[in-house]
């Protein structure tokens, strides 16, 4: 097998089609691209990226594509019909790929959408497909798991709880993720708040965290994109006495500075999260994390030590788990993080994947 550390590759990385590069619309995708350019630039490696026009990813070189966003997917019904805008962002992004592939050893997949999965033939370097998140559409499991059929080694997930969503049989590599801790500094003192961070969406389950913080009578404080009004409009309606603030979409060294102020990070996905990236950044600030046991955060979060799994949708278990807090040393949370989830780790975890793909 290729000896990754000895062979520097050149790798194009596509990302996702639903928004730029720091916007906020791709959710954890962004973060995730970022931290895999960086974990894997450190190692020599030459990372190109290709994004939609306004795309901004710090140190990176850009690729930026004019075109039409493409609809994500979690808000489509299991039987949504492959949909491509006129002069589609996603299909510009290949149609450049295809024209550069050539200068590159590796292609790295970030949309969780069909075409680029079903381009994977047809182009002469392998495709590493990173899949963001769990099953959602007829559509794409199939197109997945032809992919994976043809191409074993060539299908990256973040959980094992993200890759049960899918039909069984379909081969996929785990990778968890990775972060510079070093952007990430610990509090040993939290104010009297609480965090919430994603986007305002309903899959999101924000308003179990608003219910909750109602009941404890403990500040919350939100961030992420605004993506569906409407939801957050309707929230505030029904918990008006609620004591939350909605604070907007912060970049990494803003976020961090404000979550590690916060004595927990409540996670209410009504979904399968495949992953959970705003865990561990709250675990690298010491913030304990109250999570539903559903999806990548209960494979984060280790109950009782660096924080507490309660059964999804149990808004009471999310008020049970505030009042318990003061049982969990934040000192645990920060090292859980550097133990599982740094640069470093996550570079191994991609070398290994990119070999098997390449072998």
């Amino acid at each position: 097998m290729r000896s990754l550390s000895r062979h520097p590759l050149r790798l194009l990385f596509l990302s996702t089609s639903v928004g730029p590069l720091g916007s906020g619309l791709g959710g954890g995708v962004e973060l995730t691209l970022h931290n895999m350019a960086k974990a894997l630039s450190d190692r020599g490696h030459t990372v190109q990226i290709v994004a939609p026009a306004g795309s901004v990813c710090a140190h990176y070189a850009i690729a930026q594509i004019e075109g039409a966003l493409q609809p994500t997917a979690q808000t489509e019904g299991r039987n949504a019909a492959i949909v491509m805008p006129a002069n589609a962002v996603l299909a510009n992004m290949w149609d450049y790929a295809r024209h550069v592939q050539a200068q590159y050893d590796l292609l790295v997949n970030f949309a969780y959408d069909w075409l680029p999965f079903y381009l994977t033939p047809f182009f002469d370097p392998p495709i590493a497909h990173l899949v963001s998140m769990g099953s959602l559409t007829d559509a794409m499991d199939r197109i997945i798991q032809q992919t994976s059929a043809l191409y074993p080694a060539s299908i990256g997930m973040h959980s094992q709880a993200q890759a049960s969503t899918f039909p069984a049989g379909l081969q996929s590599r785990i990778l968890g993720n990775g972060f510079d801790l070093s952007l990430y500094q610990f509090c040993p003192h939290p104010e009297r708040r609480l965090a919430w961070v994603g986007r305002i969406a309903p899959e999101k389950g924000l308003e179990d965290a608003v219910a909750a913080a109602q009941i404890a009578n403990v500040p919350l404080w939100i961030w992420g994109v605004m993506q569906d009004s409407a939801y957050w409009q309707q929230i505030q309606q029904n918990y008006p006495t609620a004591p939350v603030t909605y604070a907007g979409f912060l970049p990494t060294d803003q976020l961090q500075h404000e979550l590690g102020r916060c004595q927990a990070l409540l996670m209410t996905p009504h979904w399968v999260e495949a992953f959970g990236n705003v865990a561990i950044e709250a675990l690298a600030c010491g913030v304990p994390i109250i999570a539903y046991r559903r999806g990548g955060p209960a494979e984060i979060v280790q109950d009782g030590k660096t924080g507490w799994l309660v059964e999804p949708d149990s808004v009471d278990g999310l008020v049970t788990a505030i009042a318990s807090l003061d049982e969990i040393e934040r000192q645990a949370c920060r090292a859980q993080a550097e133990a599982e989830y740094s640069l470093m780790a996550l570079g191994d975890r991609l070398e290994q994947w990119f070999a098997a793909i390449l072998d």
